[in-house]
C-alpha cells in the first residue's frame, strides 16, 4: 500500500472559504478517480507558528495508481485551485 501525505499552509485572504472549498474539492476525488482507494482530509484546529492548515491523506494499491492519480484530470484542477489559495504544501509518500 502506498500513502500519500500533503500539508498545506492557506493564504490569509479568505482562509477558511478557501479551506471549505479545498475539503470539498478534495473530498470529491474519491468519486473521480479511480486508482484512489481511500481519502482523509484534516483541517488543523491549533494554529500555532508550526502548524499547517490542512493535511490530506490519500492511499493507493502500487506507486503506478499513485501516479496515475498526480496527472487525472480532475485532480489537477483540484490542484489548480489549491496552488492559487495556498502559500507553499510538503509532502511526503511512503509505502506500507
Amino acid at each position: 500500500m502506498i500513502v500519500h501525505i500533503v500539508m498545506f499552509k492557506f493564504q490569509e485572504a479568505n482562509i477558511e472559504a478557501n479551506i471549505i472549498e479545498a475539503q470539498e474539492r478534495l473530498n470529491a476525488l474519491i468519486e473521480f478517480v479511480p486508482s484512489l482507494d481511500s481519502i482523509e482530509i484534516g483541517v488543523d484546529f491549533d494554529r500555532s507558528d508550526r502548524a499547517m492548515d490542512l493535511v490530506l491523506t490519500t492511499k493507493f494499491q502500487t506507486k503506478e495508481d499513485l501516479e496515475e492519480y498526480a496527472i487525472h484530470p480532475f485532480h489537477l484542477k483540484v490542484v489548480e485551485f489549491i496552488k492559487s489559495v495556498t502559500e507553499y504544501s510538503k509532502v511526503v509518500d511512503y509505502q506500507k
